[in-house]
């Protein structure tokens, strides 16, 4: 047994999200989104590649809502922090969009070309430009799968006025003792040095932590436990773990001007102003 219980073939699979929906369901998915990205970019006039950094993937897109002082939600992709781009996600700005909200979506150099020390630190020096050159007054940080892990690792950075972690990784031990390790290369460590669930702040700002109640077992666990460790804290943080929705779907709730996940985003920036 390697990890809770479970041999090498079970911890791959616990954390299998493709092949727990189906990896033609998955690229359905998927293209679907880069599809409805390019269109959404299109209308709106996205910022493209703006640069926060001298890596190659050291870029953020740009969604202005075209609301004049307009708050902003900074998104970070998934990809299990070794494959996928802004390009696939920015649908998501759909939503905070209708709602007059600025979304800014950050890219990241991926695993193996650098550790996961470094993509930890080039988005903190992401949220640092985004300050800096689109929202002074801060923002909100969202992300979904190893960019919610990423957006848990950001509480601390100046200018987070909340967070919206969606189907979040918070304890890296077990993705350390999995497949996902042979590109992501974390030694125990490195692994436990960014798991969120080890350094929760003091003080935080407000959390929605967001998971599929259609998710793999592993995956709500991951949220759930990390719900648990910001009550331990008495840190303001609220589970939502939504019915009907897979690793995948979920985003549809960002996605849709009426979605859940839109409306507890938006209650972040109204908390924030109190």
């Amino acid at each position: 047994m390697i990890y809770r219980g479970m041999d090498q073939a079970a911890l791959d699979a616990a954390y299998n999200n493709g092949a727990a929906v189906g990896i033609e369901a998955r690229d359905r998915i998927m293209a679907d989104w880069t599809a409805r990205t390019a269109a959404l970019a299109a209308r709106v006039q996205a910022r493209r590649d703006l640069r926060y950094g001298p890596a190659a993937r050291n870029t953020v897109d740009f969604y202005p809502s075209g609301r004049a002082g307009a708050p902003v939600l900074v998104f970070i992709h998934g990809g299990y922090w070794q494959f996928s781009d802004k390009e696939n996600y920015g649908c998501v700005a759909a939503g905070p969009l209708a709602h007059g909200i600025d979304v800014a979506l950050v890219e990241y150099t991926l695993a193996p070309a650098i550790r996961m020390d470094g993509i930890v630190g080039e988005v903190r020096a992401a949220l640092a430009w985004i300050r800096a050159e689109l929202a002074p007054g801060g923002f909100v940080v969202a992300g979904h799968s190893a960019g919610g892990h990423l957006a848990a690792m950001m509480l601390s950075e100046p200018g987070v006025l909340g967070a919206v972690p969606i189907s979040g990784l918070f304890d890296l031990e077990p993705i350390r003792l999995s497949y996902l390790n042979d590109k992501v290369l974390m030694d125990e460590a490195e692994a436990r040095r960014n798991s969120p669930i080890h350094h929760l702040p003091s003080v935080a700002p407000r959390l929605v932590i967001a998971a599929g109640a259609a998710e793999l077992p592993e995956m709500q666990r991951q949220s759930t436990d990390f719900y648990q460790s910001c009550q331990g804290l008495s840190l303001d943080a609220r589970l939502a773990l939504l019915p009907g929705h897979d690793h995948f779907t979920i985003l549809e709730e960002l996605a849709r001007p009426d979605g859940r996940l839109t409306d507890l985003a938006r209650g972040l920036f109204t908390w924030s102003r109190r």
